[in-house]
């Protein structure tokens, strides 16, 4: 299934090549504040997704005229691992790695969809560098997770830019501008994707590739990330985390177009301004 986003906060199934609007069936008060609708929805989502689509209220869509949204607005934590593919650590010159340093804070504000520009900051002589990474949904509420245990708290997959300010500044700082967070276009269950371990994530600017890798090269593994930060901190149904960045990182300007496609997960063209 895929579970999207949509014209103003109405909430989507995708089922094979059929989609509809389940807001009403649901009960969303698309309105309601703070925008956690799609996060209720992942928590109950095995109590209340079965037969939604033949729910009285689910009305089918047509997919290609609905302007999709990012699919979680409003996360507990947005989290990241740095330097998490030896390539990119020679690349930058890091003494860092996800194994030696854990995850780091995005701040939730800046997600945006797959429809909303990246949004450069007035840095003069400053540059801002785009990162691939595969974002992972949390499902449920875990703490202190083994790796046994790890895939079976994933709710599903997402197409995920880190976008960064290179610079001194505290790390947390320098990716949290709004906007530096595309993340989409839809959530891919995790049934969906047969084995996230091998997966090709690719980047292009202006349709020129620019990374090209494969997660069967992550440094700290899928299950790995989810042990590591439950240790940490509690996981709650609609976290997400973002894998890292393969080598190829490299600056964007106003007027570029980025593009990321991850296999089996989706794909996003985003405009920068």
């Amino acid at each position: 299934m895929k579970l999207f986003r949509f014209d103003g906060g109405r909430i989507g199934l995708g089922i094979e090549d059929h989609y509809y609007d389940v807001t009403d069936a649901l009960g969303v008060d698309t309105q309601a504040w703070p925008p956690v609708q799609m996060v209720q929805f992942i928590a109950d989502f095995a109590q209340r997704s079965p037969g939604l689509e033949k729910h009285p209220k689910t009305r089918p869509v047509d997919f290609a005229s609905l302007r999709l949204e990012v699919p979680i607005l409003w996360p507990n934590k947005l989290l990241a691992y740095p330097v998490n593919y030896v390539k990119h650590g020679e690349e930058m010159k890091s003494v860092n790695r996800a194994d030696l340093n854990g995850f780091f804070l995005k701040a939730n504000s800046s997600l945006s969809g797959p429809n909303d520009p990246i949004v450069l900051p007035d840095l003069p002589g400053r540059e801002i560098h785009h990162e691939c990474e595969l974002g992972i949904v949390i499902g449920k509420t875990v703490k202190n997770v083994s790796r046994e245990e790890a895939m079976g708290c994933i709710f599903g997959y997402a197409c995920l830019v880190d976008m960064v300010v290179r610079g001194k500044e505290e790390r947390v700082m320098r990716k949290s501008y709004d906007s530096f967070c595309p993340f989409g276009p839809w959530i891919v269950t995790a049934d969906e994707v047969k084995d996230p371990a091998n997966l090709q994530a690719k980047l292009w600017i202006n349709d020129e590739l620019r990374q090209n890798a494969n997660t069967r090269d992550l440094i700290v593994d899928i299950p790995g990330m989810i042990e590591l930060a439950s240790r940490v901190a509690t996981l709650y149904p609609g976290d997400i985390i973002a894998t890292g960045t393969p080598e190829g990182v490299g600056p964007v300007q106003r007027g570029d177009r980025l593009r990321i496609a991850i296999e089996q997960v989706g794909e996003m063209t985003l405009e920068v301004r």
